[in-house]
Protein backbone atom coordinates (compact mmCIF):
# COMPACT_ATOMS: atom_id res chain seq x y z
CA UNK A 1 0.00 0.00 0.00
CA UNK A 2 0.96 3.81 -0.43
CA UNK A 3 2.31 4.02 3.02
CA UNK A 4 5.29 1.36 2.55
CA UNK A 5 7.07 2.25 -0.89
CA UNK A 6 10.45 1.53 1.14
CA UNK A 7 9.37 -1.94 1.12
CA UNK A 8 10.43 -4.53 -1.80
CA UNK A 9 9.59 -7.87 -1.77
CA UNK A 10 9.73 -11.00 -4.45
CA UNK A 11 7.67 -12.35 -6.67
CA UNK A 12 8.04 -15.36 -4.78
CA UNK A 13 7.34 -13.45 -1.67
CA UNK A 14 4.23 -11.73 -3.02
CA UNK A 15 2.30 -15.19 -4.51
CA UNK A 16 3.02 -16.90 -1.00
CA UNK A 17 1.49 -13.55 0.76
CA UNK A 18 -1.72 -14.12 -1.59
CA UNK A 19 -1.96 -17.49 -1.28
CA UNK A 20 -1.12 -18.51 2.21
CA UNK A 21 -4.75 -17.40 3.47
CA UNK A 22 -5.66 -20.04 1.41
CA UNK A 23 -4.29 -22.49 3.94
CA UNK A 24 -5.15 -20.78 6.78
CA UNK A 25 -1.23 -19.60 6.99
CA UNK A 26 0.48 -16.11 7.35
CA UNK A 27 4.00 -14.92 7.16
CA UNK A 28 4.00 -14.28 10.64
CA UNK A 29 2.68 -17.60 11.58
CA UNK A 30 -1.37 -16.32 12.67
CA UNK A 31 -4.49 -17.47 11.44
CA UNK A 32 -6.20 -15.16 9.19
CA UNK A 33 -9.07 -13.79 11.25
CA UNK A 34 -6.66 -13.27 14.20
CA UNK A 35 -5.01 -10.19 15.68
CA UNK A 36 -1.38 -10.36 16.69
CA UNK A 37 -0.37 -9.32 20.00
CA UNK A 38 -1.60 -6.65 21.57
CA UNK A 39 -0.49 -5.15 24.57
CA UNK A 40 -1.78 -1.98 25.83
CA UNK A 41 0.11 0.47 28.78
CA UNK A 42 -0.33 3.64 30.64
CA UNK A 43 1.13 6.51 32.44
CA UNK A 44 4.21 5.06 34.72
CA UNK A 45 4.15 1.84 32.94
CA UNK A 46 5.12 3.40 29.70
CA UNK A 47 8.67 1.33 28.87
CA UNK A 48 10.85 4.59 29.42
CA UNK A 49 13.85 3.09 28.04
CA UNK A 50 12.40 0.88 25.41
CA UNK A 51 10.85 3.99 24.01
CA UNK A 52 14.09 6.16 24.11
CA UNK A 53 16.13 3.28 22.56
CA UNK A 54 14.14 2.37 19.93
CA UNK A 55 13.84 6.77 19.04
CA UNK A 56 17.11 7.57 19.06
CA UNK A 57 19.17 4.24 17.69
CA UNK A 58 17.01 4.65 14.56
CA UNK A 59 18.19 5.39 11.29
CA UNK A 60 17.43 9.03 10.21
CA UNK A 61 18.57 12.41 10.95
CA UNK A 62 19.74 13.60 14.46
CA UNK A 63 16.34 16.47 13.90
CA UNK A 64 14.15 13.92 13.35
CA UNK A 65 15.55 11.33 16.25
CA UNK A 66 15.29 14.45 18.81
CA UNK A 67 11.84 15.65 17.77
CA UNK A 68 10.29 12.13 18.78
CA UNK A 69 12.15 11.59 21.33
CA UNK A 70 10.76 14.63 22.83
CA UNK A 71 7.55 12.95 21.77
CA UNK A 72 8.76 9.88 24.14
CA UNK A 73 9.88 11.87 27.01
CA UNK A 74 5.98 13.78 26.97
CA UNK A 75 4.47 10.48 27.20
CA UNK A 76 6.46 8.88 29.84
CA UNK A 77 5.87 12.13 32.41
CA UNK A 78 2.29 12.09 32.05
CA UNK A 79 0.42 10.41 34.38
CA UNK A 80 -3.35 10.15 33.16
CA UNK A 81 -5.16 10.14 29.81
CA UNK A 82 -1.58 8.37 27.93
CA UNK A 83 -1.40 5.01 26.56
CA UNK A 84 0.89 2.88 24.62
CA UNK A 85 -0.37 0.47 22.54
CA UNK A 86 1.77 -2.37 20.77
CA UNK A 87 -0.06 -4.73 18.08
CA UNK A 88 2.68 -6.75 16.57
CA UNK A 89 5.43 -4.88 15.01
CA UNK A 90 3.13 -1.83 15.50
CA UNK A 91 3.61 0.55 18.37
CA UNK A 92 1.43 4.03 18.31
CA UNK A 93 1.11 6.25 21.25
CA UNK A 94 -2.12 8.48 22.32
CA UNK A 95 -1.86 11.62 24.90
CA UNK A 96 -5.52 13.31 25.69
CA UNK A 97 -5.31 16.94 26.68
CA UNK A 98 -8.15 19.50 27.69
CA UNK A 99 -8.69 23.16 27.97
CA UNK A 100 -11.33 25.61 28.62
CA UNK A 101 -12.71 27.38 25.01
CA UNK A 102 -15.75 29.36 23.91
CA UNK A 103 -18.48 27.04 22.07
CA UNK A 104 -19.79 26.82 18.99
CA UNK A 105 -22.72 29.09 18.42
CA UNK A 106 -25.10 26.51 17.26
CA UNK A 107 -24.40 24.07 20.47
CA UNK A 108 -23.51 26.30 23.15
CA UNK A 109 -23.48 23.36 25.54
CA UNK A 110 -21.56 20.97 24.11
CA UNK A 111 -17.47 20.54 24.54
CA UNK A 112 -15.77 19.33 22.04
CA UNK A 113 -13.37 16.47 20.47
CA UNK A 114 -10.80 16.69 17.97
CA UNK A 115 -8.12 13.80 17.17
CA UNK A 116 -4.47 15.04 15.34
CA UNK A 117 -2.06 12.57 14.69
CA UNK A 118 1.62 13.21 13.65
CA UNK A 119 3.78 10.77 11.19
CA UNK A 120 7.59 10.38 11.19
CA UNK A 121 10.18 9.18 9.40
CA UNK A 122 11.43 7.38 12.40
CA UNK A 123 8.41 4.90 12.48
CA UNK A 124 8.65 4.75 8.25
CA UNK A 125 11.35 5.88 6.43
CA UNK A 126 8.73 6.58 3.68
CA UNK A 127 7.24 9.39 5.25
CA UNK A 128 8.23 12.43 5.02
CA UNK A 129 8.40 15.79 7.25
CA UNK A 130 5.35 18.10 6.57
CA UNK A 131 4.57 15.77 3.49
CA UNK A 132 2.34 13.57 4.74
CA UNK A 133 0.63 11.04 2.12
CA UNK A 134 -2.76 9.70 1.43
CA UNK A 135 -2.86 6.94 4.24
CA UNK A 136 -1.43 9.55 6.84
CA UNK A 137 -4.12 11.98 6.02
CA UNK A 138 -6.77 9.15 6.27
CA UNK A 139 -5.66 7.75 9.34
CA UNK A 140 -7.40 10.69 11.38
CA UNK A 141 -10.72 11.11 10.21
CA UNK A 142 -11.20 7.20 10.45
CA UNK A 143 -10.54 7.30 13.75
CA UNK A 144 -12.66 10.68 14.27
CA UNK A 145 -15.15 9.37 12.58
CA UNK A 146 -15.76 6.29 14.20
CA UNK A 147 -15.66 8.74 18.03
CA UNK A 148 -17.70 11.28 17.32
CA UNK A 149 -20.46 10.66 14.57
CA UNK A 150 -21.29 7.40 16.78
CA UNK A 151 -21.42 10.19 19.96
CA UNK A 152 -19.39 7.75 22.28
CA UNK A 153 -17.83 10.64 24.21
CA UNK A 154 -20.85 12.98 25.61
CA UNK A 155 -19.49 16.38 25.14
CA UNK A 156 -22.85 17.53 27.00
CA UNK A 157 -21.25 16.72 29.87
CA UNK A 158 -18.07 18.64 28.92
CA UNK A 159 -20.28 21.96 29.09
CA UNK A 160 -19.01 24.20 32.10
CA UNK A 161 -21.45 27.67 31.14
CA UNK A 162 -23.82 28.17 28.90
CA UNK A 163 -22.37 29.66 25.59
CA UNK A 164 -19.34 30.85 27.10
CA UNK A 165 -17.01 28.01 28.60
CA UNK A 166 -16.74 24.37 27.38
CA UNK A 167 -14.35 21.61 27.64
CA UNK A 168 -12.00 20.90 24.72
CA UNK A 169 -10.66 17.66 24.34
CA UNK A 170 -7.92 16.92 22.35
CA UNK A 171 -6.12 13.80 21.38
CA UNK A 172 -2.91 13.45 20.21
CA UNK A 173 -1.74 10.23 18.17
CA UNK A 174 2.31 9.45 17.76
CA UNK A 175 3.06 6.93 15.11
CA UNK A 176 6.44 5.11 17.06
CA UNK A 177 6.34 2.02 14.48
CA UNK A 178 4.78 1.38 11.85
CA UNK A 179 4.34 -2.73 11.32
CA UNK A 180 0.80 -2.47 9.85
CA UNK A 181 -2.38 -1.60 10.61
CA UNK A 182 -1.91 1.61 12.05
CA UNK A 183 -5.79 2.12 12.06
CA UNK A 184 -6.86 -0.36 14.40
CA UNK A 185 -3.55 -0.11 16.84
CA UNK A 186 -3.93 4.47 16.51
CA UNK A 187 -7.80 3.32 17.81
CA UNK A 188 -6.99 1.30 20.74
CA UNK A 189 -4.74 3.80 22.05
CA UNK A 190 -6.69 6.72 21.32
CA UNK A 191 -10.02 4.48 23.78
CA UNK A 192 -7.24 3.40 26.13
CA UNK A 193 -5.78 6.86 26.56
CA UNK A 194 -9.52 8.66 26.58
CA UNK A 195 -10.60 5.97 29.41
CA UNK A 196 -7.47 7.31 32.26
CA UNK A 197 -8.13 10.87 31.18
CA UNK A 198 -9.43 13.41 33.85
CA UNK A 199 -10.24 16.31 33.47
CA UNK A 200 -10.03 19.53 36.38
CA UNK A 201 -13.34 19.62 38.17
CA UNK A 202 -15.40 23.33 38.03
CA UNK A 203 -17.67 25.45 40.07
CA UNK A 204 -19.07 28.07 39.23
CA UNK A 205 -19.66 31.49 41.97
CA UNK A 206 -19.53 34.89 42.13
CA UNK A 207 -22.56 37.34 42.55
CA UNK A 208 -24.06 36.27 39.34
CA UNK A 209 -23.02 32.88 39.72
CA UNK A 210 -20.73 34.17 36.45
CA UNK A 211 -17.25 33.31 38.23
CA UNK A 212 -15.78 29.73 37.24
CA UNK A 213 -13.43 28.33 39.25
CA UNK A 214 -10.74 25.36 38.57
CA UNK A 215 -9.87 23.21 40.88
CA UNK A 216 -6.18 21.30 40.78
CA UNK A 217 -5.95 17.86 41.66
CA UNK A 218 -4.46 18.28 45.09
CA UNK A 219 -7.53 20.17 46.04
CA UNK A 220 -10.66 18.15 44.48
CA UNK A 221 -10.62 15.03 42.61
CA UNK A 222 -10.24 15.07 38.85
CA UNK A 223 -13.39 13.79 36.47
CA UNK A 224 -13.16 11.25 34.12
CA UNK A 225 -14.62 11.55 31.04
CA UNK A 226 -18.48 10.32 29.78
CA UNK A 227 -17.88 7.62 27.44
CA UNK A 228 -21.20 5.30 26.52
CA UNK A 229 -19.82 2.78 24.54
CA UNK A 230 -16.35 2.11 22.60
CA UNK A 231 -15.95 1.75 19.10
CA UNK A 232 -13.56 -0.49 18.00
CA UNK A 233 -12.34 -0.60 14.50
CA UNK A 234 -11.45 -3.82 12.58
CA UNK A 235 -9.23 -3.31 9.52
CA UNK A 236 -9.71 -6.09 6.53
CA UNK A 237 -7.10 -6.65 3.86
CA UNK A 238 -7.68 -7.78 0.46
CA UNK A 239 -6.17 -9.30 -2.12
CA UNK A 240 -6.40 -10.01 -5.89
CA UNK A 241 -8.98 -13.12 -5.63
CA UNK A 242 -11.67 -11.26 -3.72
CA UNK A 243 -12.51 -14.44 -1.80
CA UNK A 244 -8.94 -14.36 0.24
CA UNK A 245 -8.94 -11.41 3.00
CA UNK A 246 -7.57 -11.37 6.52
CA UNK A 247 -7.70 -9.19 9.36
CA UNK A 248 -5.26 -6.84 10.94
CA UNK A 249 -3.21 -7.03 7.95
CA UNK A 250 1.01 -6.51 8.80
CA UNK A 251 3.27 -4.13 6.68
CA UNK A 252 4.65 -7.01 4.39
CA UNK A 253 0.74 -7.81 3.27
CA UNK A 254 -0.37 -4.27 2.89
CA UNK A 255 2.48 -3.96 0.02
CA UNK A 256 0.63 -6.64 -1.65
CA UNK A 257 -3.19 -6.15 -0.83
CA UNK A 258 -4.84 -4.68 -3.55
CA UNK A 259 -7.92 -2.98 -1.33
CA UNK A 260 -8.46 -2.47 2.78
CA UNK A 261 -11.83 -2.45 4.56
CA UNK A 262 -12.69 -0.46 7.91
CA UNK A 263 -15.37 -1.22 10.02
CA UNK A 264 -15.96 0.51 13.18
CA UNK A 265 -18.35 -1.40 15.54
CA UNK A 266 -18.78 -1.67 19.60
CA UNK A 267 -19.12 -4.89 21.90
CA UNK A 268 -23.21 -4.45 21.00
CA UNK A 269 -22.92 -5.37 17.15
CA UNK A 270 -23.52 -1.66 16.03
CA UNK A 271 -22.00 -0.05 13.08
CA UNK A 272 -20.13 3.41 13.82
CA UNK A 273 -18.53 3.81 10.62
CA UNK A 274 -17.78 2.03 7.16
CA UNK A 275 -14.28 2.89 5.43
CA UNK A 276 -13.15 1.67 1.84
CA UNK A 277 -10.90 3.76 0.22
CA UNK A 278 -10.03 3.04 -3.67
CA UNK A 279 -8.54 -0.73 -4.19
CA UNK A 280 -10.89 -3.11 -5.98
CA UNK A 281 -14.48 -3.22 -5.74
CA UNK A 282 -16.37 -5.66 -2.98
CA UNK A 283 -19.08 -7.24 -3.27
CA UNK A 284 -22.24 -7.48 -0.32
CA UNK A 285 -22.09 -10.70 0.83
CA UNK A 286 -18.27 -10.32 1.53
CA UNK A 287 -18.83 -7.21 3.87
CA UNK A 288 -21.93 -8.54 5.39
CA UNK A 289 -19.38 -11.59 6.49
CA UNK A 290 -16.78 -8.90 7.41
CA UNK A 291 -19.27 -7.03 9.61
CA UNK A 292 -19.59 -10.14 11.21
CA UNK A 293 -15.97 -11.21 12.26
CA UNK A 294 -15.76 -7.48 12.73
CA UNK A 295 -18.27 -7.62 15.75
CA UNK A 296 -16.83 -10.94 17.39
CA UNK A 297 -13.35 -9.00 17.23
CA UNK A 298 -14.49 -5.80 18.58
CA UNK A 299 -16.36 -7.76 21.42
CA UNK A 300 -12.44 -9.39 22.55
CA UNK A 301 -10.62 -6.45 22.20
CA UNK A 302 -13.54 -4.04 24.54
CA UNK A 303 -12.59 -6.48 27.09
CA UNK A 304 -8.94 -6.52 26.44
CA UNK A 305 -8.87 -1.99 26.67
CA UNK A 306 -11.31 -2.49 29.71
CA UNK A 307 -8.95 -4.86 31.71
CA UNK A 308 -6.27 -2.99 31.07
CA UNK A 309 -7.77 0.41 32.40
CA UNK A 310 -9.22 -1.43 35.27
CA UNK A 311 -5.46 -2.50 36.35
CA UNK A 312 -4.28 0.22 35.86
CA UNK A 313 -7.64 2.23 38.00
CA UNK A 314 -6.78 -0.29 40.78
CA UNK A 315 -2.79 0.58 40.37
CA UNK A 316 -4.05 4.33 40.77
CA UNK A 317 -5.86 4.24 43.78
CA UNK A 318 -3.61 2.22 45.73
CA UNK A 319 -0.56 4.88 44.98
CA UNK A 320 -3.27 7.84 46.41
CA UNK A 321 -4.05 5.85 49.66
CA UNK A 322 -0.28 4.89 50.00
CA UNK A 323 0.90 5.85 53.85
CA UNK A 324 4.06 7.78 54.01
CA UNK A 325 5.95 8.17 57.49
CA UNK A 326 5.39 11.64 59.49
CA UNK A 327 7.76 14.23 58.84
CA UNK A 328 9.49 15.88 61.70
CA UNK A 329 7.90 18.78 62.81
CA UNK A 330 9.06 21.97 60.27
CA UNK A 331 7.25 25.19 62.62
CA UNK A 332 10.43 26.61 63.11
CA UNK A 333 11.58 26.44 59.61
CA UNK A 334 7.94 27.14 58.16
CA UNK A 335 6.97 30.84 59.45
CA UNK A 336 4.67 32.65 57.27
CA UNK A 337 4.88 29.49 54.67
CA UNK A 338 1.30 28.87 53.03
CA UNK A 339 1.83 25.33 52.72
CA UNK A 340 -2.00 24.86 50.88
CA UNK A 341 -0.66 27.36 48.46
CA UNK A 342 2.77 24.89 48.01
CA UNK A 343 0.72 22.10 46.83
CA UNK A 344 -1.11 23.11 44.09
CA UNK A 345 1.02 23.22 40.85
CA UNK A 346 2.00 26.79 39.71
CA UNK A 347 -0.51 26.71 36.51
CA UNK A 348 -3.64 25.29 38.46
CA UNK A 349 -3.33 27.60 41.59
CA UNK A 350 -6.01 29.63 42.64
CA UNK A 351 -7.60 30.29 39.10
CA UNK A 352 -10.71 31.81 38.96
CA UNK A 353 -12.00 33.96 36.19
CA UNK A 354 -15.46 35.82 35.68
CA UNK A 355 -17.24 36.18 32.46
Amino acid sequence: MEQRFSLHLTLNENKFIETAPLSELRLDGHCPFDYRKLTIKFGRKLNFFTLVHSTLFKSGHIFFRLLMLLNVLEGWCREDGSSEVQLGQTRVMAFVTSQLVQPYRDRPNEGTLSIYTEFSPMADPSYELGRPGEFATELGPIIDRGLRESRAVDTESLGVLSGKLVWAIRIDIHILDNGGNLVDAANIAALAALLTFRRPECTLGGEDGQQVDVHPPEVREPLPLTIHHLPIAVTFGFFSNENIMVIDPTHHEESVMTGRMTATLNANGDVCAVQKAGGEGIFQRVIMHCLQLAHVKAGDITSKIKNAVDSYNTERTLRKIKRHPLMPKMDQYAEGVNFDDLRAPLALRGISFSL
